[in-house]
Parts: structure tokens; C-alpha cells; sequence
């Protein structure tokens, strides 16, 4: 397949891709649905009298919501009319004054969160880092707790503070114990860090409370995936999370790629999953592979200074599937909604190189990441900026994610 619209080597966006995103324009400031293709948007409330009438009202929404919960085959027939739009001698291409009308540079667009996010749950599926800090604090013997492989750990995040990259994040306050045995004391947060993760947008028509989505049938409710930056104040979070787990430790931002890539793009670089023993129990178990080969990496830019990659990582070193994380969250009956957003939870690999946070690079401070240029860190500065990336790539095709960056600014103080 070839586009109409140039999409220069290396690009995370070939007519291959076609992530889902939304964007507004300093000369029209409603917020509208998107497609990335090269480095332009299509704009599908400008071309929606290409599609039927059944999808047009979501193509013309200020977010993804409504296309989300039209379900997977509405999907296809939009992502179907999308690509043939974008071909080479299209009625898009033939129509130069509506072309010209939709297609617009991404350098011109402000990206915004892709949806309205009414809840935000955060996994912890790498069998990797759940390893790795299980052995920082309860040793090598008792690395994983007795529950980890039986179940997709996780907790209920804060949908509201889930930002779009680029967004900045101030340097939280809070309590923490230097010292133990010694009482708290209260300040800026000293050990913040990031989270490699990626993270899917719940589709498809809702089930009700009460209902529970079957595991074979879950991956109808998959819309897309993301890639996220989960900011976790270590120091805070080691002070509170006794007895009910994070709190404001991980409150204080969450930074999403302004993309959400379908699974459809994805398919062509499916992997096996991730071999579980003991096996799950029955409404987890699965045979469908979803799993996949996507590769990420993190980098720190100083404050006036080169960016450097600090670790890589994958995808496919997740032990828990999506769809074994939807089939658990609602196994209570719990009602999941379009536009939900779910988190994988750090993603490490074996070696040290892939590890997805600070506190596994530097294991737990005690020792200094090289960013070069003399610069060295053990947790993240004020003026840092976290990007993370990730991509596909095969035979020459490459579909990505865009970047998912934010800078770290200094607390703001108390008057």
C-alpha cells in the first residue's frame, strides 16, 4: 500500500498505522478526531461523508468516546475507508480543495488527550520488575508474593491527572521516613521516578454491573494502545503505601502518547505469549495469542543537554495478557466503559540495560545511570525531561507511538 501523503523514512506512521488521536488548530480551537499519517493529521469530521452514517457522529465528536464504544466492527469498516481515502488515486486525492482542507502538518496541531478518561486502572504485569523489586525489599527468596501468579495485580489509579505528552509535571510534596524508626517529615518529593508502561483504551459496548467479560471474548474491548509514563514518587510511596498500596505517591501525573495505535496495526507483529506456570485458572486461560513484539526505550534530556537512552526495553516481556486483565477486572461483575484506560505496569526486561524505572537502574540509589556530557542521576532532577518511545518494526515496515515526553519542574511552594 502506498499513500498520497509523503511519509518520509522512518516514520512511526505509515498508512500501515493510522493511530487515533485528538487535535485542535490556533485558527479552529474545537477539539476534533484524527488519524496520524507521515507527518500530517487527517482530520475525519472533514471527511466524514465518506463513511456511513452510522460512524459519522463519532468522527465528528470532540474525543474518541463515541468511536470507542461503537465496538470492533465499526472499527474496521472506519479503519477499511480511512486507508483506501489515503491511497494513491482516492477520491481524497482527486478532491485537491478537500485534501488540502484535511490534511494538516502535525507541526501546526495541538494534540490533546485522545478521550475522556473516566477510569484509570494500573496493572503490574512484568514478572521481570515485580522480581526486581520484590528482591530490593523482602530478598531473592521471597521475590514474588504468593498472589503474583495467580492473578493480574493492580490498582485503581487517578483518571483525572492522566495528561497528554508534553504536559509538564511539578515536583510533588508529601510525607516520607529518611530515616527509619525516626518520625516523617514533610517536603518536596527527593526520589522521583518513571515508569515504563504501556497502557490500552477500553472499547466496545459496555458490560453492565453485574456482567463479566469472557476472556475468549475480551479482545472485542480492546480499542487501541498507548505508551505511558507512570511518575511514581518513590519516597512518598515507601511512607504510605502501608496498608492500602499507592496513594499520592502516584497521583501527581500520568503521561500518555497523544496516539492510540488499533490493534489491527498490530496484528502483523504478534508474538507468543508470555508462558505462565502454574497454569491459570480457567477464566483467565486463553489460547488466542495476544502478545506483542514492541520495543521501547526511555530517555533523559537534561535541562540544555542531549538526550540519552537509558534503558530498552519490550512489550512481549509481559507475563499477564490484556485480555487476562479484562476477564480478571470484571470477573466481580465490575462495569468497564469506553474510554477507560488500562495500564501494563512497569516493563522490564531480564538484563539491566531493560529495566523500565530508576529505582531498577539504580537499585534503589545505589547506583549512578550515565545520561553523559558528566551528567549522572540515581532518580530524576527538576529540568529533566522523560521521553519514551516505542515501535514495531519488521521487513521494513515500521509502526510507532509517538513520543511520550514530559519535563519535571520544581515543587511549587506553600505560601
Amino acid at each position: 500500500m502506498a499513500s498520497f501523503v509523503p511519509v518520509p523514512a522512518g516514520s512511526d506512521f505509515p498508512i500501515q498505522n493510522l493511530p487515533y488521536g485528538v487535535f485542535s488548530t490556533k485558527d479552529n480551537e474545537r477539539r476534533r478526531v484524527c488519524v496520524a499519517i507521515g507527518e500530517h493529521v487527517l482530520d475525519l469530521s472533514a471527511v466524514a461523508d465518506f463513511y456511513p452514517e452510522s460512524v459519522r457522529e463519532s468522527l465528528q465528536s470532540t474525543s474518541l468516546n463515541l468511536l470507542m464504544g461503537l465496538g470492533h466492527e465499526s472499527w474496521a469498516v472506519v479503519r477499511k475507508i480511512t486507508t483506501e481515502l489515503l491511497l494513491k488515486g482516492s477520491k481524497l486525492e482527486q478532491n485537491s480543495p478537500l485534501a488540502s482542507k484535511a490534511l494538516i502538518p502535525q507541526s501546526t496541531v495541538e494534540m490533546h488527550l485522545p478521550a475522556q478518561i473516566g477510569d484509570y486502572t494500573d496493572f503490574y504485569s512484568s514478572i521481570h520488575h515485580a522480581t526486581n523489586v520484590g528482591i530490593m525489599f523482602r530478598g531473592k527468596d521471597n521475590a514474588l508474593m504468593p498472589n503474583w501468579k495467580y492473578l493480574p495485580v493492580g490498582y485503581h489509579g487517578r483518571a483525572s491527572s492522566v495528561v497528554v505528552s508534553g504536559t509538564p509535571i511539578n515536583r510533588p510534596y508529601g510525607q516520607t521516613l529518611p530515616v527509619d524508626g525516626q518520625p516523617p517529615v514533610f517536603g518536596p518529593c527527593r526520589l522521583l521516578d518513571f515508569e515504563l508502561e504501556m497502557a490500552f483504551f477500553i472499547g466496545g459496548p459496555e458490560n453492565k454491573l453485574g456482567e463479566r467479560i469472557n476472556v475468549d471474548d475480551a479482545w472485542k474491548n480492546v480499542f487501541g494502545f498507548t505508551v505511558m509514563n507512570d511518575w511514581s514518587a518513590r519516597d512518598i510511596q515507601k511512607w504510605e503505601y502501608v496498608p492500602l498500596g499507592p496513594f499520592t505517591a502516584k497521583n501527581l501525573g500520568t503521561t500518555i502518547s497523544p496516539w492510540v495505535v488499533p490493534v489491527a496495526a498490530l496484528e502483523p507483529f504478534l508474538v507468543d505469549n508470555f508462558p505462565q506456570d502454574p497454569s491459570p485458572f480457567p477464566y483467565l486461560k486463553h489460547q488466542q495469542k495476544f502478545n506483542f513484539d514492541i520495543k521501547l526505550e526511555v530517555s533523559i534530556k537534561p535541562e540544555n543537554k542531549s538526550e540519552k537512552v537509558i534503558c530498552k526495553s519490550n512489550y512481549k516481556n509481559l507475563y499477564w495478557t490484556v485480555l487476562q486483565q479484562i476477564a480478571h477486572h470484571t470477573v466481580t461483575g465490575c462495569n468497564v466503559r469506553p474510554g477507560d484506560l488500562m495500564a501494563s505496569g512497569t516493563i522490564s526486561g531480564e538484563t539491566e540495560d531493560s529495566f523500565g524505572s530508576m529505582l531498577e537502574l539504580s537499585w534503589k540509589g545505589t547506583r549512578e545511570v550515565d545520561l553523559g556530557n558528566g551528567e549522572v542521576r540515581k532518580f530524576i532532577k527538576d529540568g529533566d525531561e522523560v521521553i519514551i518511545r516505542g515501535y514495531c518494526e519488521n521487513n521494513g515496515l515500521r509502526i510507532g507511538f509517538g513520543e511520550c515526553a514530559g519535563k519535571v519542574l520544581p515543587a511549587i511552594a506553600f505560601s
